[in-house]
């Protein structure tokens, strides 16, 4: 009887403990993944899809796509953007800086653009001797240096101070730093539709430079959604335990919803 009892007993738990095994399964290794959960993202901030690529989603293709209209988009207005630059450094060098330059020298692009606003920089030094006298003409770039100089130094800049003050020291001193000089000298004065061209051809560069630099946020703005998508999906399906990710669903009239879908 005892036997038979114990046997029972013993015959019972091996029943339950088989029953648990089938319902539970073995245990599962989560390490793995939690260690390769972030594969994806940093593949999607390297290449804006590949996470969704590799998560087998379709949306995929709208990164790739994405990508690439908007990587040749910065690409061509750079380009745009560069030869408009081209064009008006010729017409700088060839037109208003003849005369004043042998040698072609390129320099920073507020030049070009005192360019646009004054037909002339007017003369660095215009005593020939051995004294230093600035520009006094104010519609001259470089007469304007000097009248900024003198109105920011002197008490009155229409009263000359002596020349051996700290005063008039100060205002030489500003003027020839900020002054174009004698290799950077300029002249529109007898080609005015040349000026004309030379500005909108700054305006042409400058917009397609500025253009390119929207599509290139828009660049690193694709690299950084694709990447947030892609953790986000590696995330909920590591929490979750089973296959997880987000839709975007195009409804009627546009209308555009995220959706969660989580396979049992």
């Amino acid at each position: 009887m005892v036997r038979r009892r114990l046997a029972t007993l013993v015959g019972g738990l091996l029943l339950a403990g088989s029953a648990r095994g089938t319902t539970q399964g073995p245990p599962i290794d989560s390490a793995g993944p939690r260690q390769r959960f972030w594969v994806r993202p940093v593949a999607s901030l390297i290449v804006p899809g590949t996470g969704q690529l590799l998560a087998g989603q379709d949306r995929a293709a709208v990164y790739f796509a994405a990508e690439i209209f908007l990587l040749s988009r910065y690409v061509e207005l750079s380009a745009l953007g560069d030869d408009a630059a081209e064009r008006y450094r010729d017409l700088a060098f060839t037109v208003a800086r003849r005369g004043y330059a042998t040698v072609r020298r390129d320099t920073v692009f507020e030049y070009y653009e005192q360019m646009q606003r004054f037909a002339t920089s007017g003369a660095y030094d215009r005593d020939p001797g051995a004294l230093f006298v600035p520009e006094p003409d104010p519609a001259t770039y470089n007469g304007s240096v000097w009248l900024l100089a003198r109105r920011t130094f002197w008490a009155d800049p229409d009263s000359t101070p002596d020349p051996a003050s700290i005063e008039y020291q100060q205002a030489v001193q500003f003027y020839v730093g900020r002054a174009v000089g004698p290799d950077f000298q300029w002249s529109w004065r007898d080609a005015p539709l040349e000026q004309q061209a030379f500005s909108e051809t700054i305006r042409e560069s400058d917009g397609a430079f500025r253009e390119a630099q929207t599509y290139l946020g828009l660049l690193l703005a694709n690299h950084l959604v694709s990447a947030v998508d892609a953790f986000i999906s590696s995330r909920l399906a590591e929490g979750l335990g089973r296959p997880a990710r987000l839709e975007t669903l195009i409804g009627p009239g546009g209308s555009a919803s995220v959706g969660l879908r989580i396979a049992f």
